[in-house]
């Protein structure tokens, strides 16, 4: 058998993938550092979000890894902008991180289609569902002034404004009327179920517990990365949205990379589109 450790590859990720990347990163037959990033980076605006992820890529020196792989989808356009410099960069290609937990694109649209008041729960969702102290002032709540707590809209506010806010925030999700856990095969999961089935109740919606495919996840990290499935970006260039076709692609401008360590892109005007239609 062959122990050769093929390529040294840098994985950034959100931490709601952790247990899973974990799973996956043990039995990859590459060299995979792996650096999580907060869930909070969710809550921010996309400019903040992706300032956070390029900064975890420019960190990253010359020369040290073959490829760095983004364990994000296109995120709220949190990933649009991102620019590969000297190494080049995997990403997927999704829409979020509930395609990547169910496995296929096609998937997450059969059942959002069969109950689109359908809110996802997976363990990391459950684990790390608070934001951090570090991110909290730069929530899009906190930077429109109304995050807190109801005590604290009423010494802020006043009661009957208290009330209000209360009244339109408490209604966000008023759409749903669903929850499914999505069981990715790691961790305590009947402990994470019972929460979730919880959840469900308390907001007297429907539970159901489906069972993940972390596949893509898998993929990401041992290879290959069909076109199809991923985007490479070469050095110089970066991610772009492209929501009406292959989700994401490269902006067709290339900037001077520090040092390049693949070839350059082949004609960046083309995307490859997957079989069935994306959200």
């Amino acid at each position: 058998m062959n122990h050769a450790i093929l390529m040294r590859l840098r994985l950034i990720a959100c931490e709601i993938f952790a247990r899973e990347f974990h799973a996956c990163v043990a039995q990859s037959p590459h060299h995979v550092d792996v650096e999580f990033l907060p869930k909070g980076l969710h809550d921010l605006p996309g400019q903040d979000m992706r300032a956070r992820i390029q900064a975890a890529v420019d960190s990253i020196s010359p020369h040290t890894y073959d490829r760095i792989l983004l364990g994000y989808g296109l995120c709220n356009n949190g990933v649009a902008g991102v620019r590969a410099r000297h190494t080049p960069l995997i990403v997927p290609r999704s829409h979020d991180c509930i395609a990547l937990f169910l496995g296929s694109h096609e998937r997450y649209l059969e059942m959002f289609r069969a109950c689109p008041g359908t809110y996802f729960l997976s363990p990391g969702w459950i684990e790390r569902a608070e934001v951090g102290d570090e991110l909290q002032p730069r929530t899009i709540l906190r930077q429109l002034g109304i995050a807190g707590t109801y005590e604290e809209w009423v010494r802020e506010f006043g009661e009957d404004n208290a009330q209000y806010l209360q009244s339109v925030l408490g209604a966000l999700p008023a759409g749903y009327r669903r929850i499914v856990y999505i069981r990715t095969g790691v961790g305590p999961e009947d402990a994470f179920e019972a929460e979730a089935r919880r959840r469900a109740a308390d907001q007297g919606w429907a539970f159901e517990s489906v069972r993940g495919d972390t596949d893509w996840l898998r993929q990401l990290v041992h290879g290959p990365w069909p076109p199809d499935r991923f985007l490479e970006v070469p050095p110089g260039y970066a991610i772009r949205a492209d929501p009406c076709g292959a989700i994401l692609a490269l902006e067709c401008e290339r900037a001077q990379p520090e040092q390049v360590n693949a070839p350059p892109a082949p004609n960046t005007t083309e995307t490859v589109r997957p079989e069935a239609g994306t959200p």
